[in-house]
């Protein structure tokens, strides 16, 4: 695997590729969709995001809003420590779904958050049951 650099894509080219996805699919804009809707998006690895620490897996979600933002669901087994980085191209929000993250001697678990302002650098390391995350990017870290 190369190194980890969330900096390696545009926000504009990760929303080409949801729209490429959405036009295959002939997903409706005007229309509510689910993850039933999709029920093969994490076997088809058509939205998978290999631009990841080892040990993680994640997808983009197939939609984006009128402003500048791509949404991603990952996950980890235990102890999978993600390095310093940065998301310089914009802000973002993790939301943890399960499971926990230690991030400054600070264990998030399900239902916790952390707000990444655009470029500053973070690391954290994944907890003893792993762990599932939302996150919300105003920016591209495929």
């Amino acid at each position: 695997m190369a190194k980890f650099n969330p900096n390696s894509k545009t926000l504009a080219a990760c929303i080409a590729e949801i729209e490429k996805f959405r036009k295959a699919r002939k997903l409706d804009d005007k229309e509510i969709i689910t993850s039933l809707d999709l029920p093969d998006i994490w076997k088809t690895k058509e939205l998978a995001v290999s631009n990841v620490p080892g040990g993680f897996n994640k997808i983009i979600l197939p939609f984006f809003t009128d402003g500048p933002a791509t949404f991603y669901i990952s996950s980890a087994g235990p102890y999978v420590k993600v390095p310093l980085h940065s998301h310089d191209e914009g802000a973002g929000i993790r939301v943890i779904m399960s499971g926990s993250i230690t991030y400054k001697d600070k264990e998030l678990e399900a239902g916790g958050w952390m707000y990444l302002k655009a470029g500053a650098p973070y690391e954290f390391t994944v907890g003893p049951r792993g762990v599932s995350m939302f996150y919300c990017y105003q920016c591209c870290c495929a």
